[in-house]
């Protein structure tokens, strides 16, 4: 879900060393076979030769198993919860924490893909009335928006219109994503 944005964040930054390697982003929708598919990446990539990796995962909803996960392998992930707080900033959406409660948030690729990665995989196309049962303790949608696009913000306004939910848009762009990866590859930062 972070592919497009970082491919922008190398290019932006010179990062012509980086090899970016995906894995499926509808992972995201069961979070438990996260560090399964990571531990197969990280052997797959080290049979390659690969010394230096980074998961390109915050938690994303393991609940810890992703770190134990890393720990074992020795290798290091994104810092936070999931990428909302790293495009937020990790410290500012800390800060927003229990405000956020109730909040679905909507990036850039959720808007650019909200029937096949969303409203048909959730089942909510066929069965709306799902909706209500998924979505009854949300009270807004926010769109952290990585880019200044009026398409998109049009397509998160129809996620928040579909869900029910009041629309908040707050332009974020990178956050702390590019931090984060030159924290984790330091020898690697465009200095």
């Amino acid at each position: 879900m972070l592919a497009r944005e970082v491919l922008d964040l190398i290019k932006i930054n010179g990062w012509h060393h980086i090899e970016l390697i995906c894995l499926p982003a509808d992972l995201h929708h069961h979070p438990d076979r996260i560090p399964a598919a990571v531990e197969r990446a990280v052997a797959e990539a080290r049979k390659q030769g690969v010394e230096n990796i980074v998961i390109g995962y915050a938690d994303c909803g393991t609940g810890g198993m992703l770190d134990a996960t890393c720990n074992r392998l020795g290798v290091e992930r994104l810092a936070g919860p999931h990428c909302f707080a790293l495009y937020w900033g990790l410290n500012d959406f800390k800060s927003h924490e229990d405000e956020n409660i109730s909040t679905f948030f909507i990036t850039d690729f959720l808007a650019r893909n909200p029937d096949t990665f969303f409203f048909q995989p959730l089942g909510l196309d066929r069965h709306p009335e799902l909706t209500e049962i998924y979505f009854a303790n949300y009270t807004r949608a926010l769109y952290l928006a990585q880019t200044d696009d009026a398409a998109l913000t049009k397509s998160a306004e129809r996620i928040a219109y579909m869900l029910g939910l009041a629309f908040e848009r707050k332009y974020v762009g990178y956050g702390d994503l590019g931090d984060e990866i030159e924290t984790l590859l330091p020898e690697f930062s465009s200095d």
